[in-house]
């Protein structure tokens, strides 16, 4: 059989792509609004895949002229849109207005090139957040389904039947997220039967847990510098973005103070008031949440957020010594990208993309079972 083609949509680093590549297909196309991921994909894409630095909705830019005209057949559209709409952090936060936030529906931006290309399948990836999402009243599931289904595609009935914890499929990293399968109703006349099939299979294919150590306890350790002024440890290491953010002394022993609790097994702060009180010992300041989580040896990370660019405090590195939040190297290994998979940009751009992408080691799971169930 000759490899499948997929067009990765909201391809941000490309992690989604990245797993597919490497479950078999082949991604002529990528497209991204954000100039500096798309120089990401450049960097890794090979020679024959194009990436197109477009806003998806300005569809006169690029459909005619890239996508229509594609001589070559295009078996799968596969993205996310951004999921900040979605978060139920996000929507926490009443400043943010995110109710009211335009990302909340481009998933109508990938339902028109569902519409335009017609492609045998799709992959739509999101945050739970989006089955409980009611922008401007609207009911965003209600929506998505009949989206969907005027476009010819059939769905899982149920989207709460979509969610997936990565952590269970080798990703070292608690992270759940929704995914939904859609097959054209017009191409596969048992469409319904190859949805449960999907979903039926993506159960049988879970993997050992991994942990935190099992990502990133090879890694070059990254010691605190006696005297600090403009940088805070000392950095000696052949892996790049091996390097931490600068953190004051009174965070360093902040956090050699809650990761020696973990390692000497005492837990004096594992409970949330406890760490509440340990902010407001050392900040004299209040918080209304905890700010603190030391990553653990032996269990999954806890979810790698986009806004882990603008602070790591909730990511602190498990060995007491090194008083540190994680780097974006271990970052992307908790996210399973490679070593060699290049990224360029800003920290903040790296820890942005990081943030926002699919486990490519997820990625592979999803393109080998499609393959299996479609083809």
């Amino acid at each position: 059989m000759s490899k499948l083609n997929v067009i990765d949509l909201f391809a941000g680093g490309g992690g989604l792509s990245l797993g597919f590549r490497k479950a078999g297909f082949k991604v002529p196309i990528h497209l991204e609004i954000n100039e500096n991921f798309c120089k990401t994909l450049e960097e890794n894409a090979l020679p024959e895949e194009i990436v197109i630095n477009e806003d998806i909705t300005k569809y006169e830019n690029y459909l005619n002229n890239i996508i229509l005209k594609k001589k070559t057949k295009i078996n799968g559209i596969i993205g996310g849109p951004p999921c900040q709409a979605y978060s139920i952090a996000g929507r926490n936060k009443e400043e943010n207005n995110m109710s009211k936030d335009p990302r909340n529906f481009l998933f109508e931006s990938f339902n028109f090139l569902l519409k335009s290309i017609q492609p045998d399948f799709f992959i739509f990836e999101n945050v739970l957040g989006m089955l409980s999402a009611k922008p401007y009243g609207i009911d965003l599931i209600y929506e998505l389904n009949k989206s969907f289904d005027k476009s010819g595609y059939a769905i899982n009935s149920n989207l709460n039947d979509c969610v997936f914890d990565m952590s269970e499929y080798g990703v070292p990293q608690k992270r759940k997220r929704v995914i939904i399968f859609g097959v054209n109703k017009n191409l596969f006349s048992n469409s319904r039967k190859k949805i449960d099939f999907f979903y039926e299979e993506m159960k049988k294919n879970k993997k050992q847990v991994r942990t935190v150590k099992d990502a990133i306890g090879d890694l070059p350790k990254i010691m605190p510098l006696k005297s600090i002024n403009r940088i805070s440890h000392k950095v000696e290491s052949a892996f790049n973005e091996h390097e931490p953010r600068f953190h004051n002394e009174r965070d360093i022993k902040i956090f050699q103070l809650l990761a020696e609790d973990i390692e000497s097994g005492r837990n004096k702060f594992k409970s949330i008031d406890s760490l509440k009180k340990i902010y407001e010992k050392y900040t004299a300041k209040s918080s209304a949440v905890h700010k603190y989580n030391v990553l653990k040896w032996n269990k999954p990370s806890n979810t790698i957020p986009a806004h882990l660019h603008k602070d790591g405090l909730r990511h602190i590195h498990p060995d007491p010594a090194q008083g540190r939040s994680i780097t974006v190297r271990e970052a992307a290994r908790l996210m399973t990208f490679p070593d060699n998979y290049i990224l360029k940009g800003s920290r903040t751009d790296k820890f942005k993309m990081l943030g926002n992408a699919v486990p490519p080691d997820f990625s592979i799971i999803l393109g080998e079972v499609i393959k299996k169930v479609l083809y």
